[in-house]
């Protein structure tokens, strides 16, 4: 490839123009396509011929012996300044330009003038120039050869090719420059002696970082095989058409980018070399002087520090100071540890690449340097962990010491709770308290034992240096046991005192539970007498259904008989509880009244209930007695009228608690029910007297008297009838009162 003798950063603003471009695209011959864009505005000639002057002076001459096709794109220019192109190639690329494509615009020019210009100028350029539509191009040029601008499909980025170039330029610049550099430097090296690489050592030193140069070359050469330079993928933006590299053979710089990196490698091996060589020798004498210096640091005043520092402390604060004491010495030792790694890692850089008589001696110094640095870091690694573990130790006996102070004062404070719940919840936080306490402790056992076997381990560290000081080992031994044993004994005084609180608290829950189970036996009471006066209220229609809700009433007695049974027995146990419990606030005194009040309401209620049952079924059996028999006494006609007037009477009575209020049996209409089919059964008992007296009538022959009387009873009976329809109707007029005395007696 020809050298480049202009630099595309000389003329970098003109090239941004695009005013002339090498596509890549080759025409029928093989010869390098040269696309000259005009534009509506005025081109300057002298850009354009440095433009040109560039883009030739790229191709080898190989390439340009096969000469140029030139397509002077004039779409969008005048015809004068396309003649003025046309002619500037004869004098810019006279021999190697074969063909011009002048693209014509869709508004052609002067036919005439076109024509007589190109056959008059044809013989002098040396070159065939014709006129052509963008359309038409192709008759010349292969469609995979032409940018999209004349309708090809060959990419091409103006800018990503300027941009690689610059790259190419620049490696091209600098690895001349480094390579005869580094040249000089290895040369010179060879004839010098040692004190001299001494003094020129900071002076041989090249322009360019070898380096970087590298890696723009790598990148350059990969960007190259890729056959991505010069702004082509291969391809055309996905349309159809082969692959093409448009640096391919002549525009392709690799070969020569290849040629510079190889030498460049050679030459900064040999350099690297060189530097190698240098430190080596510079780093012996100062590797030996650092090592002693650490070495007499670590077994002098390094260990002393040691020595000194051997407590433990008694509580948090001291523990933490004597922490902040160790990491201050640390502090020192990780300065010369730091230096021990350098030095480390500076003689194992040696002795990888060390003569025999360098290494024996680079081994002992590291051996001497390790020995004496792990020594030291073992030593302060044990005693990091006695602190830690001490320090640990304090602030676990502190937490326990804590957890034991807040149950003693939960123990110790006066148990009032509002009710059961409270209580239970009250014992779940002591338990649990209690549960803390315990595996505080148990912890605390843990932590006790850790911090003596470090405390014994890091003795043993120090025996193997010095007699480490005995009395005050034994000090700290025995106040970490007096520790735990004064945690043990205070854990053990507040677990008896957690037991007696426990059963007092177990008696409240039960004495709560006495309480809540009397208050609902009463509410159970409530409820059994609420429901005898509401729905007790029938009689039964004859003897046996009388006798079988005699029954069912006795049971029920019986239940409201258990409830208040178990609701004294409740009451007497809360006394008993309260009298060992020794509380005399709490307020559960009103209950048994209210138990008795209400059994006695009860108990009136029920009697009165038994007796209208016993009433109603005195009644049913006379009644029925008397309506099957058929020869009847009239003294059992009239003790049945007697039976019933007596149990209607007692069916609109109220019933009169111990108190002096009253309640009455079911609703008015309820109870005017029940009435109702005790004066049914009263008209049966008379009809069957009519019957009775008409009997007798026809005997005695007393026709006109015996029908008076019947008429005379049926009338006293209907007055009756009418009389207790009008009291019905005032009950239901009275039924809101009864029910605002119902209202109240239940708040009572």
């Amino acid at each position: 490839m020809s050298n480049v003798t202009m630099e595309a950063n000389s003329i970098l603003p003109i090239l941004k123009k695009k005013l002339a471009f090498l596509s890549g695209g080759k025409d029928r011959r093989s010869g390098l396509i040269l696309s000259i864009p005009l534009n509506s505005d005025q081109t300057s000639m002298e850009e354009l011929s440095a433009t040109l002057d560039y883009l030739l002076s790229i191709p080898s001459e190989k390439c340009k012996a096969r000469g140029f096709t030139v397509i002077v794109d004039g779409r969008k220019s005048q015809w004068n300044i396309v003649k003025t192109v046309v002619l500037m190639l004869q004098n810019v690329i006279p021999a190697e330009v074969s063909l011009v494509c002048v693209v014509k615009p869709d508004e052609f020019w002067d036919k005439k003038v076109t024509h007589f210009c190109f056959w008059k100028e044809k013989d002098r350029l040396g070159f065939e120039v014709i006129l052509v539509s963008a359309n038409k191009l192709t008759r010349y040029i292969e469609p995979c050869q032409l940018t999209d601008d004349f309708g090809g499909s060959l990419d091409y980025d103006h800018c990503d090719w300027l941009s690689k170039r610059l790259v190419f330029e620049k490696f091209t610049k600098e690895s001349t420059s480094l390579l005869g550099e580094l040249s000089i430097i290895n040369d010179s090296e060879k004839s010098a002696t040692v004190d001299k690489d001494k003094s020129t050592d900071c002076a041989l030193l090249p322009s360019f970082d070898p380096e970087t140069v590298l890696q723009t070359g790598h990148e350059l050469l990969s960007e190259l095989q890729q056959r991505r330079f010069n702004g082509s993928e291969g391809g055309g933006g996905g349309q159809a058409g082969p692959a093409w590299c448009p640096m391919e053979e002549e525009l392709l710089a690799q070969p020569q980018v290849m040629k510079l990196l190889d030498s460049l490698r050679e030459q900064y091996t040999k350099y690297q070399e060189l530097c190698r060589q240098r430190n080596k020798r510079a780093q012996l004498d100062e590797i030996h002087t650092k090592v002693m210096q650490v070495v007499n640091w670590l077994q002098g005043p390094g260990s002393e520090l040691l020595k000194t520092h051997q407590a433990i402390g008694d509580s948090v604060r001291a523990a933490q100071s004597l922490q902040q004491k160790h990491e201050e010495i640390e502090s020192q030792h990780s300065e010369w540890f730091a230096v021990y790694v350098e030095l480390n890692q500076q003689i194992a850089a040696l002795l990888s690449a060390g003569e025999e008589e360098e290494v024996t001696e680079l081994k002992a110094l590291q051996q001497q340097l390790s020995d004496v640095c792990y020594r030291q870091a073992s030593q302060l690694e044990s005693r990091q962990n006695v602190l830690q573990a001490a320090q640990t130790f304090h602030g676990t006996t502190q937490e326990l010491s804590q957890q034991l102070d807040g149950l003693l004062g939960m123990l110790c404070a006066d148990v009032s709770p509002a009710d059961g719940a409270s209580i239970q919840q009250n014992l779940k936080l002591l338990e649990e308290k209690l549960q803390t306490v315990e595996a505080g402790l148990t912890a605390l056992r843990q932590k006790g034992a850790l911090l003596l076997e470090q405390m014994c381990s890091h003795s043993s560290w120090s025996l193997e240096e010095t007699e480490s000081p005995a009395g005050e080992q034994q000090d700290n031994v025995q106040h970490i046991q007096a520790v735990m044993d004064e945690m043990e004994l205070r854990k053990q005084r507040c677990e008896d005192m957690v037991d007696v609180r426990r059963l007092k608290m177990l008696q409240m829950v039960q004495l709560f539970k006495c309480e809540e189970d009397a208050l609902q036996a009463v509410e159970w009471l409530s409820e059994l007498l609420d429901a005898l006066l509401k729905t007790h209220v029938r009689l039964g229609d004859d003897s046996q259904e009388t006798r079988t809700m005699l029954d069912k009433h006795k049971k029920f007695v019986d239940v409201a008989q258990s409830t208040y049974d178990y609701g004294r027995q409740l009451l007497q146990a809360t006394v008993v509880l309260c009298q060992s419990l020794r509380c005399t606030t709490r307020s559960s005194g009103d209950t048994l009244p209210r138990l008795n009040r209400v059994w006695k309401q009860f108990s009136v209620t029920a009697d009165e209930r038994q007796q209208r049952l016993e009433l109603a079924l005195n009644f049913h059996t006379v009644a029925e007695k008397v309506l099957q028999q058929e020869c009847v006494e009239v003294e059992s006609l009239d003790e049945v009228d007697a039976s019933g007037k007596t149990l209607l009477d007692r069916l609109g009575m109220p019933v009169i608690f111990p108190d002096g209020s009253e309640q009455s049996f079911g609703s008015p209409s309820d109870t005017a029910t029940a009435a109702e089919g005790v004066r049914e059964r009263l008209l049966l008992v008379e009809e069957r007297r009519l019957q009775l007296q008409e009997t007798r009538l026809h005997s005695n022959q007393e026709e006109e008297e015996v029908p008076n009387g019947l008429e005379g009873r049926l009338d006293v009976i209907g007055e009756e009838l009418s009389e207790k329809e009008e009291q019905d109707e005032e009950e239901k007029e009275a039924e809101p009162q009864d029910d605002d005395l119902e209202r109240a007696t239940q708040d009572c």
